[in-house]
């Protein structure tokens, strides 16, 4: 059965777009390191979801999870990993960035619009440092193995529940809501076009990638034959 989902994997991609690999200095591994670690894996349900959107482009180097005008260290173009790693041998030009921009963020974007309401709900996925680190909102302190954000009510109060339900009788560890993150700018902007949902998965080692997936197949397979759609 496939699933009436849209399930979007923005930090999943390792590569640097052609017109930029002489300018970026990160090792293979480092950009790696940079993005959502295990998500391709856990994520990778193309072909049991309605939809599954992605992008090749690596987190290092452009975010989609980010606005167009978010310059900053950490904002839609880095500067610097989060592991504060210079990105670049020297500043992009502002040609550079919109080229970025024009042929990675905006597509992508445009793609999670057409899908709007083909779908009974859309998550974003990705994985998240077991501990918070110094620069999240949490820390030093040991995340859940599942936290689910409806960015300020993007996503009906039953389903959110329902989600934590099905989430918690899968994953081994707890399973929050909005707690430590709440929604990135996927969900924020597209939460207005349909139910969304960001869903973090801990990286934590008690399970595995494969367990990951498995619990994750079986969480959504759950949700989705609870609802009356």
């Amino acid at each position: 059965m496939t699933l009436p989902l849209l399930l979007s994997v923005p930090h999943a991609g390792v590569q640097v777009p052609d017109f930029l690999e002489n300018r970026c200095v990160l090792s293979h591994h480092r950009i790696e390191l940079a993005g959502d670690i295990g998500a391709r894996a856990i994520f990778d349900l193309a072909g049991e979801v309605a939809a599954f959107v992605t992008t090749d482009v690596a987190r290092a180097v452009l975010d989609v999870d980010r606005a167009e005008d978010d310059r900053g260290r950490d904002g839609v173009v880095k500067t610097h990993t989060g592991l504060a790693d210079a990105v670049w041998s020297k500043p992009l030009s502002e040609s550079l960035v919109q080229r970025l921009l024009r042929e990675h963020h905006r597509p992508y974007h445009d793609v999670l619009t057409a899908r709007a309401g083909r779908t009974a709900l859309a998550i974003d996925c990705h994985t998240v440092a077991a501990v918070g680190p110094a620069d999240g909102p949490d820390p030093g302190a040991e995340r859940p193995m599942v936290c689910l954000g409806d960015g300020g009510g993007l996503c009906p109060a039953d389903w959110m529940e329902a989600l934590q339900s099905c989430f918690a009788r899968q994953f081994q560890g707890r399973v929050s809501v909005d707690e430590p993150l709440g929604g990135g700018y996927v969900t924020r902007t597209h939460g207005n076009e349909m139910p969304w949902v960001q869903l973090e998965v801990s990286r934590s080692p008690e399970m595995n990638v494969s367990q990951k997936r498995g619990a994750l197949l079986a969480a959504l397979t759950e949700f989705c034959a609870s609802r009356s759609w």
